[in-house]
């Protein structure tokens, strides 16, 4: 987790630096249903590479929002969730989800 003063002072920008890439909130809203695993997660965001995937997953746990799960099984199984911190990003995921239907729906007005 980074320390306060590695941190812009700025809370949006704040915020940005932890979850504005693409897929960071791509993953964030698929973790927002459900734990996912790996494949199911790299099946789901089309186009993104497997490189790029573990690194979003290793910063998103690195930072705190998200949880990674080893279960001891063989073959081992892995599963990635919401901490409680990642949980209370569901407002922001939410009113970008009601702000891209309504600037969708405003083009069919146009």
């Amino acid at each position: 987790m980074k320390k306060k003063d590695e941190l812009p002072d700025c809370p949006v920008a704040t915020t940005v630096s932890l979850i504005a890439s693409k897929w960071k909130l791509l993953i964030i809203r698929n973790l927002l249903e459900r734990p996912w695993r790996f494949n199911e997660l790299h099946k789901d965001l089309e186009g993104i590479s497997q490189k790029v995937l573990t690194d979003n997953l290793r910063a998103l746990e690195a930072d705190g929002i998200i949880i990674r799960t080893v279960f001891a099984e063989v073959p081992p199984r892995v599963e990635y969730s919401l901490s409680e911190l990642g949980e209370t990003l569901r407002p922001i995921i939410r009113t970008m989800e009601v702000w891209g239907t309504e600037y969708k729906n405003s083009l069919d007005q146009t």
